[in-house]
């Protein structure tokens, strides 16, 4: 269970809307890179200006970039948007925004800094497997326990709490957090290949 699998209903509470971008003329790819836009711009922001207390904009960003991700693939599938160029955007930019997102915590987690930065590494491996999945026949995998959406949920919180209480930026267990997820991410990279094999009907050990 990952909060991946809550979209469904979160897609239903943005469907009028997204009916309404339609009828203006708003077109999928034009929201893909909208997002990528603001998360770019509040990364910049983050990174070049590392004032703890500017993380709390984090949360606010990571929701509106999940349901401008969700808004682009509801135009796509239900109002006939999807082309070649939208797949291409919507997986680079996904990856380009976690990065630019999540980058600016090696300027406040000093002593994190490689951990940091090898979450940003796993994190964009877990989605190559993915689209690595659907190209050699099976759907394009989504599984946890760290998909998307945990990330954004608690680098979000992260950025939440640094900004209340800056003093975390010293703190050990911050360290444990991000070795935690280091791990639960190859496990996520391991599943989502045994998953892909397996609706294959390919066992992982005959590879």
């Amino acid at each position: 269970m990952t909060i991946y699998d809550l979209k469904p209903k979160f897609q239903d509470l943005l469907r009028p809307l997204v009916r309404y971008l339609f009828k203006a003329g708003v077109t999928a790819n034009q929201v893909t890179i909208a997002a990528l836009l603001l998360s770019v711009m509040v990364g910049a922001v983050l990174f070049f200006f590392p004032n703890p207390h500017l993380f709390a904009l984090l949360p606010f960003i990571l929701f509106i970039r999940m349901a401008l991700n969700a808004i682009d693939g509801m135009l796509a599938r239900e109002h006939q948007q999807k082309s070649n160029l939208g797949a291409f955007l919507n997986e680079l930019c996904d990856v380009i925004s976690d990065i630019a997102l999540y980058l600016p915590f090696i300027v406040i987690f000093h002593s994190s800094f490689w951990l940091i930065l090898l979450i940003l590494v796993l994190s964009v491996l877990t989605e190559f497997i993915g689209v690595i999945a659907q190209a050699i026949g099976a759907s394009r995998r989504y599984d946890g326990p760290i998909g998307k959406s945990d990330r954004a949920f608690i680098f979000g919180a992260l950025g939440l709490l640094v900004s209340i209480f800056p003093q975390i930026a010293l703190s050990n267990w911050v360290i444990y957090l991000l070795v935690i997820m280091s791990l639960l991410l190859f496990y996520t990279c391991y599943n989502r290949i045994q998953r892909a094999l397996t609706q294959l009907n390919t066992p992982l050990d005959n590879k």
